[in-house]
């Protein structure tokens, strides 16, 4: 298990470029949301990496709005398993 943290001052492009480095498509991974000032926002996920779409990391085929992310909501990526 490898993790890679988001700096804080990074923005979606910097995140994408730096989470592309990190998985490759058919890794499981589990993603954690940037920290909100209140955990109603939180969220964390685990899924096989199917995309690199503009915009969102696409987690088992999923749309960004039905359980992929966002790349400027990361906060952590974990690669559980490699392909």
């Amino acid at each position: 298990m490898t993790e890679l943290t988001i700096p804080p001052d990074a923005d979606g492009d910097r995140a994408q470029e730096l989470v592309q480095e990190h998985v490759a498509v058919g890794d499981v991974v589990e993603v954690q949301s940037k920290e909100w000032a209140d955990d109603s926002q939180d969220f964390e996920l685990e899924g096989t990496v199917t995309g690199f779409e503009p915009g969102y990391l696409e987690i088992d085929d999923q749309p960004a709005d039905e359980g992929s992310v966002r790349y400027d909501e990361i906060h952590t990526v974990v690669r559980v398993d490699s392909k």
